[in-house]
């Protein structure tokens, strides 16, 4: 392999840059549709500054959910013992979901109306899928992506549930398996499921198994990423406008390519925005300059900054209609981030860009403050927690 610097491999103990970068940069993003959220400004339209700001932040919950898994990967490389790395995975993996069901729920709502809505979230997802990953962890991580791969692109099959089960026992079954795909059978009551399990516990698991690449002489790892990358984008771009074309809607075509389903994600929203993912790895590795040391920053805290970044945003909000209605109105946001309100009352898009720069900018300072002393106390354990 030749002589080797230190950024040509992953030296276990270390860590990654590009993974830190690039989870920063869509962390980033998600601020915006967050901020989106409480500005009351509905999740896409046929304008381009609502579309574009909606779809931008696509990427956020693709690039996570893989990114974990190839962290996944290196941590287990790191401490080389699947039974400290499975332990490790339930009880992250259960901490995320207790999280996102009491302190997050709270965040977005600020009320302790648990009875009425409960939000299972992306980061109920990620710890659930952490969970499942603690199983497939004992295989070799090539199956791992390989399974990872066909939950992803056959995922349709996990809807067929209605169709093999006898009808007295759907009630009872969608209790359970609403939360694993959508199949349209009733769910447990008070509930809102955003993120199911399937494809994201593929997306994961195919995270895993491209962590081998991470292994790779760089430029090994360029050429295979700039193949992946473009691959996907090209298989997306292809079938995306030979459906686009053929879809009847009054939609611009651009809106009706790029606006695919995410709820559950399909396989060319995945294809949509991990392919550009992918791509990008290379190119971040080595990238200088404030802006990338600032998304590295945010990517070394990842759940700080997301259990932070609800709270700011949401203070923010109330401080905002405050200023511009002369009253608070705490009942909009009381079942967030299912935010609805009257036209009239719905933020600019200016004004919801002004609020997200000044989250980012006070994030930032409190996210380095947290990142310099997880750094400088590698002893306390609960830190690799949050």
């Amino acid at each position: 392999m030749g002589n080797l610097t230190k950024t040509d491999l992953y030296i276990p103990g270390t860590r990654v840059r590009s993974i830190d970068v690039l989870r920063g940069i869509v962390m980033v993003l998600m601020a915006i549709d967050h901020v989106r959220v409480y500005s009351g400004i509905p999740a896409g339209g046929q304008s381009y500054g609502v579309f574009f700001t909606r779809w931008v932040t696509n990427f956020c919950a693709p690039a996570f959910v893989f990114l974990a898994g190839s962290a996944i990967f290196l941590y287990s490389n790191k401490i080389n013992s699947k039974s400290l790395l499975a332990r490790y995975l339930i009880t992250r993996g259960i901490l995320l979901v207790v999280l996102e069901l009491t302190l997050i729920r709270f965040f977005w709502t600020f009320n302790f109306h648990y009875s009425d809505f409960l939000l299972a979230g992306i980061i109920w997802m990620l710890g659930w899928c952490m969970v499942i990953m603690a199983a497939l962890i004992w295989l070799q991580p090539k199956t791992v992506g390989i399974i990872g791969l066909a939950i992803v692109f056959l995922q349709q099959i996990f809807g067929l549930l209605p169709d093999i089960l006898p009808k007295s026992t759907l009630t009872y079954a969608g209790y359970f398996w609403e939360f694993i795909y959508p199949t349209g059978l009733a769910s447990i009551p008070g509930i809102s499921i955003l993120y199911v399990l399937v494809p994201w516990i593929g997306v994961m698991a195919a995270g895993y198994g491209f962590g081998i690449i991470f292994l790779k002489d760089s430029q090994i790892r360029r050429k295979l990423c700039l193949i992946i990358g473009l691959s996907a984008i090209a298989l997306f771009l292809i079938i995306g406008s030979i459906i686009a074309v053929n879809h009847k809607s009054e939609a611009p075509f651009l809106f009706r390519l790029l606006g695919q389903k995410k709820y559950p994600a399909s396989q060319l929203f995945l294809l949509m925005t991990l392919g550009p993912l992918i791509l990008c790895i290379p190119f971040v590795e080595n990238a200088k300059g404030w802006l990338f040391r600032m998304f590295a920053v945010f990517g070394k805290v990842p759940l700080f900054y997301y259990i932070l970044h609800i709270l700011i945003i949401h203070l923010g909000a109330l401080l905002i209609d405050y200023l511009r209605e002369g009253v608070l109105f705490p009942n909009w946001y009381g079942s967030a981030p299912f935010v609805e309100m009257e036209s009239a009352h719905r933020w600019s898009l200016t004004l919801l860009y002004l609020e997200f720069v000044l989250v980012i900018a006070l994030l930032y300072f409190v996210c380095s403050w947290y990142a310099k002393y997880k750094q400088n106390h590698p002893g306390k354990r609960w830190l690799k927690f949050l």
